[in-house]
């Protein structure tokens, strides 16, 4: 059937000639309940996902391996935008998601999606140990009639390699006993503005009928399901994704510092340029690139590619780049601190924000970890201040905890590193210097990054 939601390809400006090229998928408005579904990991794609699906479930099964997430879940202690906590409450009050770590409930159930984090190790490598557990784990209680559907970010041949050729190797044959397909996940966490239900999903089944199955599912979630080929196809979508906007990143960060040179706004050059309708997709450069996704994602595609023998110079450039970003903040902050004649060891600074992302609760691939690590290596007296974030541990150990009154410390310069929305920030604009890295920070006398 074809969606009724328009869609807009972002394609050098041809979508419309392209837009027909998809198979569209919507699902029947006769559709039966979906029975029980299980969500195996309740993270930030997890929780949502369980929360999104249970108006169209007869009984909504959260399992996760940490028993301290599903107690924050349970006490509602979670990081949520207010329409998914209203959910969350809703659903928990009336007893509709059953939170466990009991693998033995998905026994029973109709629908598996998997969530659960694909990260990278400290040499950047795929860390798969969650992924490959879960794996293993949804393999050893499938049943016939089941429709297993992956989510998370992960290599091309993950569904068939973890799944599909497992669950053949206990009779259990896709596309005629189970139905199994990759869904990649389409969560952007703290911006109201992509919103799950509004966002297009693609999927990729082990056959036609697994795909189909998979889509009944995914529409639950979202107006707009597009059908590719094979879960090959759905998994590399996802890596171009995200390299694209790894690259874009990394693109916007080098053009900032091209701007420095000529003493010229970077984000009036953004905007400007953003005005051209096609051929332009512009990103805001910042202090680095953090999360689930960019810092990580790309990583998949490189090991695979390494293995193969294949060169990838531009990603592979790309994610040095991100990785280097940090550090080049480092670098600016003892120049901005020698304009004025003040060595950078001993100097005080504070970084104000260290989520990776700003109204999200989360530290994971953050940049300012890396930027907080180098300047205190350099010799700096470095404190910083997020209400979202109390406590930070450093990549080797050194534990931070965020400075409840920063405008009563003496500071010679602060670096802004994220800006959460609700937070008071009028003690930086009474701080004698400023470095805005994110480069939207309104604060008279503030030194961009790299001006």
């Amino acid at each position: 059937m074809v969606a009724t939601t328009p869609l807009s390809l972002a394609i050098n400006g041809r979508e419309r000639l392209l837009a027909q090229d998809l198979v569209a998928f919507t699902r029947p408005a006769e559709s039966e309940r979906l029975g029980t579904v299980a969500v195996v990991g309740l993270g930030y794609v997890g929780l949502p996902t369980a929360l999104a699906v249970e108006h169209a479930a007869h009984r909504v099964v959260g399992l996760d391996v940490d028993p301290a997430r599903l107690a924050g879940i349970a006490e509602r202690d979670v990081d949520l935008d207010d329409e998914a906590r209203r959910t969350l409450e809703l659903v928990l009050d009336a007893g509709r998601l059953d939170l466990t770590t009991d693998p033995g409930t998905l026994d029973a159930a109709d629908v598996v999606v998997v969530c659960v984090p694909t990260p990278v190790l400290a040499d950047r490598s795929p860390d798969l140990r969650a992924l490959r557990s879960a794996c293993g784990t949804v393999v050893a209680h499938a049943h016939p009639g089941q429709t297993i559907i992956l989510t998370s970010t992960t290599y091309v041949g993950t569904t068939r390699e973890l799944l599909a050729e497992p669950l053949h190797a206990r009779g259990l044959v896709p596309g005629t006993d189970v139905f199994v397909a990759f869904s990649p996940e389409r969560i952007d966490p703290g911006n109201h503005d992509h919103r799950q239900r509004e966002t297009p999903r693609v999927v990729g089944g082990i056959t036609a009928d697994c795909a189909s199955a998979a889509a009944g599912v995914v529409s639950a979630l979202t107006d707009s399901v597009f059908l590719v080929s094979s879960p090959e196809v759905a998994e590399l979508t996802k890596l171009y994704e995200n390299i694209f906007r790894a690259v874009s990143l990394a693109l916007a960060n080098e053009f900032a510092d091209a701007c420095g040179t000529f003493g010229i706004d970077p984000i009036e050059v953004t905007l400007a340029a953003g005005t051209k309708p096609y051929g332009f997709l512009g990103a805001f450069p910042g202090p680095g690139v953090g999360g689930h996704c960019i810092p990580c994602d790309p990583h998949y595609l490189l090991a695979q590619l390494q293995v193969s023998g294949t060169p990838a110079p531009l990603v592979d450039a790309t994610m040095h780049a991100i990785e280097d970003r940090p550090l080049r903040v480092a670098d600016r902050a003892a120049e901005v601190l020698a304009a004025d004649g003040i060595e950078l060891a001993g100097a005080r600074l504070t970084v104000v924000g260290v989520s990776y992302k700003a109204g999200v609760r989360d530290v994971r691939e953050s940049p300012a970890l890396p930027l907080i690590a180098a300047l205190l290596d350099r010799g700096a007296d470095v404190a910083y201040h997020d209400p979202l974030m109390p406590v930070i541990r450093l990549e080797d150990g050194r534990e931070l905890r965020s400075v409840p009154d920063p405008g009563g410390r003496d500071t010679d310069l602060a670096i802004v590193q994220v800006v959460h929305p609700g937070v008071d920030h009028d003690w930086v604009r009474r701080c004698p210097r400023v470095l805005d890295a994110t480069y939207r920070f309104d604060a008279p006398g503030t030194r961009r990054q790299v001006v």
